[in-house]
């Protein structure tokens, strides 16, 4: 398995965030991950990646705890996180030529050259990072999770503020990746995760309600249906 989630948990004071999550990707997936506003669905993410400690629970990336391994981890996997964090007074190259610098990759041009022309950057490259359109930022942000080549990639709503006809460019582009890497794919666009995945785990208060094939969790509603069904209160 590239991805390892073992009983994952986070605690703000005494809301529990996560709790006693589990979950695991293998080379070759796509997994959805949905949940409402303040689900988990984030702060699991980023105790992934090493962004968070977990206060109990483990996390292995192809087999190395990020706990006991953090940079070796990090060096597997690409992360857009939910709000993209970018230079905004750096040029686009420039940008994900300093990126290509952290992450030590030789042939730097080479790569840089490539992920621009994998992405769709080509028009936007020799603009500052500040006067592009939200779409053309998630579309930096993407290129420098993939640069590195990771062999797992977070996506945390990674079609924030694309048009169609880009959302499309880049649903494509995930399925392509998703050949060959372990993709945890987060968003609220329910059909964006029905186009791209072959799974889906679901996360509420903290807790995993459903985790199982996108067939079988529609075989008798739709997803809309399944998602509202486990995570819209009673009371509500």
């Amino acid at each position: 398995m590239l991805i390892e989630v073992d009983q994952l948990c986070k605690n703000y004071g005494a809301q529990k965030a996560v709790h006693q999550v589990s979950f695991s990707l293998k080379k070759g997936e796509i997994v959805g991950f949905l949940g409402p506003n303040g689900a988990g669905k984030s702060t699991t993410m980023k105790m992934i990646t090493g962004f968070l400690t977990p206060d109990s629970g483990n996390v292995s990336i192809d087999g190395l705890a990020i706990n006991n391994h953090p940079i070796e981890c990090k060096r597997k996997i690409g992360y857009l996180p939910e709000a993209n964090p970018l230079y905004f007074d750096m040029y686009v190259k420039e940008y994900l030529q300093f990126i290509a610098g952290v992450h030590k990759i030789q042939h730097a041009a080479a790569s840089v050259y490539q992920v621009i022309q994998k992405v769709g950057l080509q028009i936007e490259q020799h603009k500052k990072i500040g006067q592009l359109s939200k779409g053309y930022k998630q579309r930096v942000g993407l290129a420098a999770a993939l640069i590195h080549q990771p062999e797992v990639l977070i996506l945390d709503e990674p079609t924030t503020g694309l048009d169609p006809n880009q959302i499309i460019e880049i649903r494509n582009l995930i399925k392509e990746e998703g050949s060959n890497k372990a993709i945890l794919f987060s968003s609220h666009i329910l059909q964006e995760v029905e186009a791209i995945c072959n799974r889906v785990i679901i996360i509420h208060k903290g807790q995993i309600v459903a985790n199982d094939l996108l067939d079988n969790l529609k075989a008798n509603q739709s997803l809309e249906e399944v998602f509202r069904s486990l995570t819209t209160n009673a009371n509500v």
